[in-house]
């Protein structure tokens, strides 16, 4: 019986045609020598790994899960998916306590904001990050994100959760632990901006990580009971109280999509189309004439905007770019299609410290040489790796909104 597991592959490399061209868009070949490059990690090696285990090859750990090279594909094969799965069925490294303290975001976010100035100030020494570096390998040079004080759940049920139900329609909101632990004030932008469109927004009747940074570290037990918790709150909101669910994060929502069939084996075909990105959401909204945007007059800025890989994989990007478009202040520039080489947790290790920054170079020089007032971004790991190394600050497009929108006319306009 396990050898018959062994040969059964549920992706699609036979459909691979060896054309490569999934190997000149990979970010990681030109830097990274070690890594043999989408094609002979996936598909090719896919045929040898199924015929027996020993072929699996440990430098699929230098794969960043971008998904570029499916963009990329001619024949629709889930060339990263295949990288992943092989890593999860084959590889026989445990995570360490560096892969599992960066893996473990609803943990470290619960203790962390608990303490949240003590926690920022003590990470941002130069002696403790020296000690980070040497001790668990995370790279001195990296800035870590910062963590809040007040979570954004504990905001949502203190200030605005008793009115939510006033409003005529209705949306439930994945917000991730990067707004309920570092960054609640995203949250809160969607909040409004929602309520001003004249939509509630539900916290899910349980929430917990998407389980992406689980899935690239190695701890898929755990993903696939987060997957399990989030997909049946997800049900629940869309079969019984008739809320689509929206996310402001693009690596949540391909997760969630994407990853929980094709690498934990969750189902979710009977939901998987509800789930969809805040932008998205809302374009369709104001493109079927169902709500009214009014935006302050006075509203002025020059935006350069990152199209983050999942987003790529996704097809979402002209949903978030035009959104941004439809402020009547905005000269945006849509950058090229880059990696920005951060990848999650992947360019937090010292390991691969200086291949995510080769990998990101490009992006920041064509910032650089922009100079715009800010970058918008659906990706809150490209946030960090753009604000670090391009040092520009980097917006959500909800955030944007909330920023541009006369809240209150708009309010009106949609009574």
């Amino acid at each position: 019986m396990k050898m018959q597991e062994r040969n059964i592959s549920k992706n699609n490399f036979e459909q691979c045609i060896k054309c490569t061209v999934c190997t000149v868009y990979c970010p990681v070949v030109p830097v990274n020598p070690l890594y043999p490059g989408p094609k002979q990690a996936g598909p090719d090696g896919e045929r040898h790994r199924l015929k027996k285990g020993i072929f699996f090859d440990d430098t699929l750990k230098y794969c960043l899960n971008c998904k570029r090279c499916e963009v990329a594909c001619p024949s629709g094969v889930r060339i990263g998916d295949i990288i992943q799965a092989a890593r999860i069925k084959y590889s026989t490294d445990m995570p360490n306590l560096r892969d599992r303290i960066l893996a473990s975001t609803d943990l470290i976010g619960s203790i962390a904001t608990k303490a949240a100035p003590a926690v920022n100030f003590t990470l941002g020494l130069k002696p403790v990050k020296a000690l980070m570096d040497s001790t668990l390998k995370i790279d001195r040079n990296r800035t870590l994100p910062e963590y809040t004080s007040k979570t954004f759940e504990k905001w949502y049920r203190r200030n605005v959760m008793k009115f939510q139900d006033s409003f005529k329609h209705h949306v439930s909101y994945f917000h991730g632990c990067y707004v309920n632990y570092n960054n609640p004030q995203l949250g809160k932008d969607l909040v409004s901006v929602m309520n001003a469109l004249g939509y509630g927004v539900h916290m899910l009747e349980k929430e917990k990580c998407c389980g992406v940074a689980l899935i690239s570290n190695g701890m898929t037990d755990t993903a696939k009971r987060n997957a399990e918790i989030n997909v049946n709150s997800i049900r629940r909101s869309i079969t019984e109280r008739q809320r689509p669910v929206i996310g402001t994060s693009s690596t949540c929502c391909l997760t969630i999509r994407d990853e929980y069939p094709h690498l934990l084996g969750i189902e979710n075909e009977d939901i998987r189309n509800y789930v969809e990105l805040a932008a998205r959401f809302i374009y369709k909204l104001v493109d079927e004439g169902k709500v009214r945007m009014v935006f302050k007059k006075d509203y002025k800025a020059r935006i350069a905007y990152h199209t983050p890989c999942h987003m790529e994989k996704l097809g979402w990007g002209i949903f978030s770019t035009e959104l941004i478009r439809m402020i009547p202040g905005v000269e945006l520039d849509v950058l090229d299609s880059n990696c920005c080489g951060i990848a999650g947790t992947y360019g937090f290790k010292k390991e691969n410290y200086e291949v995510s920054q080769a990998i990101g170079k490009p992006l920041f020089e064509q910032i650089g040489r922009l100079k715009p007032d800010f970058v918008a971004c659906d990706c809150e790991t490209c946030k960090w790796q753009i604000e670090m190394s391009a040092g520009k600050t980097v917006k959500n497009p909800i955030s944007i909104l909330a920023e541009a929108l006369d809240l209150v006319a708009t309010a009106e306009a949609n009574r």
